[in-house]
């Protein structure tokens, strides 16, 4: 070939690899615009406006509007910490030209965690994120997370200041939008209050206000604040939840009634008024609280608005259905609180975001009141509140596979002193006697081997073992009749014997999933691996499961079924009548009943009977000394959890253990800062406090549901401790 041939030869080659090249760039820009939708809106919202609360569920609200081809997604979440721990995911359909926004429930596990959401394609690709969102704000544990459904934004409750200036103490009421409020009860479980405007009612749908009802019978405090009397008539749910029928309204002036509530707590009623002494009922999240106090009751101090007492408010009025008047005025009641399910409605016969209310200098002390502040925040600012253990531990080692046992460290720092002193003194002396110093060479490997192999065979003796599943379900019974919603608390341990993974699934009409929560100095990220996909409100997830251990899933979940048990007590002079009816085709065994502080036995419920017996004085135990016997070793159960090495399992008394669980409050002042922390709706501390009875009924080699797990274990435990209360004051269910 000539040179000239050579030339045009390079040329032509040249000018169909850069042809090439552009068709292929063409080709992948065109592809690429095919499949990423054009006028794409992603947004997140984040908990409760941006608030977020430790140690409990709160919503995550995506809401996507595509006006490009139509396509499917996945809305995605991870952790934005560095670990791949728990990943969710939520398919949804996108046609042209809609909007669709999900809701998914999310534990906050960490003080200090923040989370990446994706929009990825049913290939794979990204389409949309935001990386490494934190929330707005973050409440501790222990401090009350109120959510307000207001009229106005001027009319969002607010606190008054604590003395701290750690923000994550600050009560800081978050404004909802009724468009944006969870359809999911889960998903408002981090909420202690909820103030509801009447106006702003009107706006919610029907999955919006099931799920309210819900959270309020489990255990929610919802304060309504009534606009205008024709709200209720379009809104009939809210009129039949109030414990007042009201028909008419008057003006008048309210300052001298609030203001005595706000320092005693009295109630000035006229002589024909029935007014049921006020009980004292913690909060869920005070409970833990040390009761001295530590200076002057701040309520005790406020001054009287002199502007607010000269003018005349709208006050609604009507029949009292139930309830108990909290504050009145002329013989007019202005707050009425009523008891519904395991939770309290408090009914304000006014608007709270009008005039001259609205402008009360005192009101952000009126909702601190209400939303049960601790009081200890305004007494002091050396308030700290980062020592704490998870619940979780103790019903880990509870239901922990007892294949897996820890070496003790003082055998392991043994082994190590034998290996140093082989590996130096003694082989140095031995091949110096023989005078072969060089087979160091060959002796050496051979005791890094030999040792490699005792630390293994030493391992595999301790924890090698068939495949394991165990599930403890918490469930407590909501009775609606002959009906019941049971909500649930499933408990699953995964031991494996190799690294795997394992199907789990969640059918329930409302379910959830996540790891343990192992809360130190301000929380700590899930350490759990697990692939969730939510489908409607229920999931199926892939978990991974190293080799020679055990890993703890709890699964959150609300079920409708028929009623399983049901109770009933009356006093006969000194003793107790209990009538206790077991539904299920199985008996119950290990029965307890709580009556006012005390834990009575009942023995076994035999299938499908009623049960009836009578309980003194002295055929009881103290509840806090039943709970201080049984739960005696969930401190150390709890933290060595946490520790790789250790001594022998810790060996419960599943039932009973299962039952103190239910109270683990009652440990948490004499453990000197080491509390328990539970989730929202776990300990029923408060409501025995307060006087309601309790039953609990342990089903043993049962499940209420299908169990967790979609594949076949070599070994397997399946429990159940059934929790059905009856209020003190015994009110119709919703």
């Amino acid at each position: 070939m000539t040179s000239s041939a050579k030339v045009g030869f390079a040329r032509g080659w040249l000018a169909q690899s850069c042809l090439a090249r552009f068709l292929v760039i063409f080709v992948a820009a065109f592809g690429f615009a095919h499949f990423v939708p054009a006028a794409l809106q992603f947004d997140v919202f984040l908990g409760y406006d941006g608030v977020v609360p430790e140690a409990s569920w709160f919503p995550i609200t995506c809401e996507v509007r595509n006006d490009g081809p139509s396509f499917n997604a996945y809305f995605e979440i991870s952790s934005g910490q560095f670990n791949d721990s728990q990943i969710r995911r939520v398919p949804i359909e996108l046609p042209t030209n809609t909007r669709k926004r999900v809701v998914v429930p999310v534990f906050s596990s960490s003080r200090h965690a923040s989370w990446n959401f994706r929009l990825v394609d049913d290939r794979r690709r990204v389409v949309a994120e935001q990386l490494n969102t934190r929330p707005r704000r973050q409440t501790a544990w222990d401090i009350p997370m109120v959510g307000a459904l207001s009229r106005s934004v001027g009319g969002v409750p607010t606190i008054s200041p604590i003395q701290s200036k750690q923000p994550e103490l600050q009560t800081q009421p978050a404004r909802l939008q009724a468009a944006m409020f969870p359809d999911n009860p889960i998903a408002l479980e981090g909420l202690d209050l909820l103030y509801l405007n009447s106006e702003a009612a009107l706006e919610l749908k029907v999955p919006q206000r099931d799920a309210l009802l819900a959270w309020l019978n489990g255990g929610g405090h919802l304060v309504v604040s009534i606009e205008q009397i024709s709200d209720l008539s379009a809104s009939a749910w809210l009129a039949d939840l109030l414990p007042c029928q009201l028909t008419a309204s008057r003006t008048m002036k309210t300052e001298s009634a609030f203001h005595q509530w706000m320092q005693q707590g009295k109630v000035k009623v006229p002589q024909n008024e029935l007014v049921t002494p006020p009980v004292n009922k913690p909060s869920k999240k005070t409970v833990s609280q040390a009761k001295s106090v530590l200076g002057p009751d701040p309520y005790s101090e406020l001054v009287a608005d002199e502007k607010f007492a000269q003018q005349e408010m709208l006050v609604f009025t009507g029949a009292r259905r139930d309830g108990i008047v909290r504050v009145a005025e002329q013989g007019t009641p202005l707050v009425i609180e009523a008891v519904r399910g395991r939770g309290r409605l408090t009914l304000l016969n006014f608007s709270a975001e009008r005039e001259p209310f609205i402008s009360w200098k005192n009101r952000p002390w009126f909702w601190a009141k209400l939303a049960q502040v601790p009081i200890k925040l305004y007494q002091t600012s050396d308030y700290n509140n980062y020592g704490g253990l998870s619940i979780d531990g103790v019903f880990g080692a509870m239901i922990d596979s007892k294949q897996v046992r820890k070496l003790p460290l003082t055998w392991l720092l043994f082994l190590l002193v034998i290996y140093l002193l082989v590996i130096g003194p003694l082989d140095r002396y031995w091949l110096k006697k023989i005078n072969r110093q060089m087979l160091t060479w060959i002796t050496f490997p051979v005791y890094v081997l030999f040792f490699s192999g005792l630390i293994y065979f030493i391992g595999f003796q301790l924890r090698a073992g068939d495949s394991e599943f165990n599930e403890l379900q918490v469930v407590d019974v909501f009775p609606r009749g002959d009906r019941a919603v049971l909500r649930g608390r499933g408990y699953a341990s995964i031991y494996s014997p190799s690294n795997k993974r394992y199907s789990l699934a969640g059918e329930q009409p409302f379910a959830t999933l996540r790891g343990e929560f192992n809360y130190s100095y301000g929380g700590a990220e899930e350490n759990s691996r697990a692939n969730i996909v939510y489908r409607a409100n229920n999931f199926i997830a892939e978990v991974s499961v190293p080799v020679w251990t055990s890993q703890l899933y709890v699964s959150d979940w609300l079920e409708p079924a028929d009623l399983p048990v049901k109770l009933s007590v009356v006093r006969e002079g000194k003793d107790w009548q209990i009538k206790a009816e077991n539904r299920l085709n199985r008996k119950l065994t290990e029965v307890r009943v709580v009556i006012a502080k005390q834990i009575y036995g009942l023995g076994d419920l035999p299938a499908k009977q009623i049960t009836q017996v009578k309980r003194g004085p002295s055929q009881g135990m103290a509840l806090a000394e039943f709970v201080r016997q049984q739960g005696g070793q969930f401190i150390q159960a709890a933290q060595s959890r946490r520790q790789t090495f250790g001594n022998s399992p810790i060996m419960f008394n599943l039932p009973l253990s299962t039952m103190a669980a239910s109270f683990s409050a009652q440990l948490n002042e004499a453990q000197g800062g080491q509390n328990l922390i539970s989730p929202p709706g776990l300990d029923l501390s408060s409501l025995a406090e307060q006087g309601d009875t309790i039953l609990l009924a342990w089903d043993e080699g049962h499940l209420l549901t299908k169990p967790l797990n979609r594949f076949t274990p070599l070994r397997s435990r399946q429990d159940t401790l059934l929790r059905l209360v009856v209020p003190k004051e015994n009110k119709p269910a919703l």
